[in-house]
């Protein structure tokens, strides 16, 4: 049986679904942690118009060929034990619950415990799938460096470092949320003049970014190891889709001389289902070639198999009054994973090139990703270009930044000719008033 089979499971019989399943086929499987249906916090796997209960599998022994330990895991709230077990526990597990989703296989179509095991994926609440230890968030995109840069240093817009090193800051954890979470319009110090005085005020100039995150997994490397590019493949689990909001007006006040700080730490969105690199694999992509003039990564970031991932993305906004008349959101741009300068897996491995130490359930965040077409911008701090080229949507109103009431909606797809297209699902989050 291939990866790109069919599933007995409704939504899921062609290869990649059909609907709103599209793109949850069995050459997905995305895995998530989730609650509902009288049931607590659990694991599941998304399959067509359905989630598959890890837990009930492990309880009912379906999931018996698998070791032990990964059975312990994958009966657990979150994702961040199986994490841990490393690339061959994952492929291993995947390969199973392939097995036994497949249209041949009868073992779980024909069981009692099918029907307790497969939910509606409608309905139920979806939550953050691990334990999130440590955040970093990378300025990954040359696109996006660039035309953020070219605002404030139309001569020179980028710094002296960034072809070298993949720049990041050390994002907040403790607010990052699953996808559907209330965005509260933060406070903050903002000026009207460069050089102050501040005063506190709410968050006039409030953005998204368009980002892929990637979960760390493996075992933690110790104080003072590093992880190499290479490991660095093996040591990323998945990816979801990441909203790193941002207010634009406390950003520009505070972030010389350390960078972002309650700019960005206010709150930070992912998509709940995180789709597996062993998944993704086929639609890897080989880095670019550095053009004449770009320096060579020093030899700790160079790896000749290294790779970009082909996943399309979009940002689509929904005004409150557009949704109360029923009214589509509006895709305002769409870019691809292959806009990146910077591979995940670099990123990886300069975090630890200092011994910075790596664990099961960490995330990182690639940075807005941004094309270089004018409606392939990734933050509306670029695509309105500062707010002089506002955007308009369909009621009629215009946005140079988000308003109270404002839905982001971010969407990826994983798509290559002849290999089914994998779904991301969504990144949601609507823009409450301050507090």
């Amino acid at each position: 049986m291939t990866a790109s089979g069919a599933s007995w499971v409704a939504g899921a019989r062609s290869a990649d679904g059909e609907g709103k399943s599209e793109g949850f086929g069995l050459a997905n499987l995305p895995m998530g942690a989730w609650s509902g249906e009288g049931r607590g916090a659990r694991l599941g796997v998304r399959i067509g118009d359905s989630i598959l209960d890890l837990h009930r599998c492990v309880e009912s022994g379906v999931l018996a060929r698998l070791d032990r330990r990964i059975q312990d895991a994958l009966a657990k709230s979150v994702l961040n034990d199986y994490l841990g077990l490393g690339h061959a526990a994952w492929a291993a597990a995947r390969a199973e619950l392939q097995r036994l989703l497949g249209e041949s296989c009868g073992e779980l179509r024909d069981a009692a415990i099918a029907k307790d095991a497969l939910l509606p994926a409608w309905g139920i609440t979806m939550r953050l799938p691990c334990d999130i230890g440590d955040y970093t968030d990378f300025y990954a995109s040359i696109h996006h460096a660039t035309n953020v840069g070219s605002m404030f240093r139309p001569t020179n817009p980028l710094m002296p470092n960034w072809k070298h090193l993949p720049v990041g800051y050390h994002g907040r954890a403790s607010t990052v949320v699953a996808s559907g979470a209330a965005v509260r319009r933060p406070m903050g110090q903002t000026v009207q003049a460069d050089d102050g005085p501040p005063s506190l005020t709410p968050c006039r100039l409030l953005d998204y970014e368009l980002e892929l995150g990637a979960i760390v997994g493996g075992q933690a490397n110790e104080i003072g190891q590093r992880v190499g590019v290479v490991e660095a493949a093996q040591r990323i689990f998945g990816h979801v889709l990441l909203n790193d909001w941002s207010a634009r007006d406390l950003q520009k006040w505070e972030y010389q001389p350390l960078g972002p700080f309650t700019a960005k730490n206010f709150i930070t969105s992912i998509s709940p289902w995180v789709v597996m690199a062993e998944a993704l694999a086929p639609y890897r992509v080989p880095m670019p070639a550095r053009v004449e003039g770009d320096p060579q990564p020093l030899e700790y970031l160079r790896w000749d198999g290294d790779f970009l991932l082909d996943v399309r993305l979009e940002v689509a906004i929904s005004s409150a009054p557009m949704r109360e008349r029923g009214v589509p959101a509006m895709v305002v741009s769409r870019s691809r994973g292959t806009d990146l300068w910077w591979s995940m897996n670099q990123m990886l491995a300069h975090h630890t090139v200092s011994g910075c130490r790596m664990r099961p359930g960490d995330l990182l965040g690639s940075g807005t990703i941004s094309g270089a077409g004018e409606d392939e911008r990734g933050c509306l701090l670029e695509l309105t270009w500062r707010g002089t080229k506002p955007i308009t949507l369909p009621d009629g109103t215009e946005r140079k930044f988000l308003q109270d009431g404002d839905e982001v909606i971010l969407r990826g797809f994983a798509v290559r000719d002849g290999l089914p297209k994998l779904s991301f699902g969504e990144c949601r989050g609507i823009v409450l008033p301050v507090a």
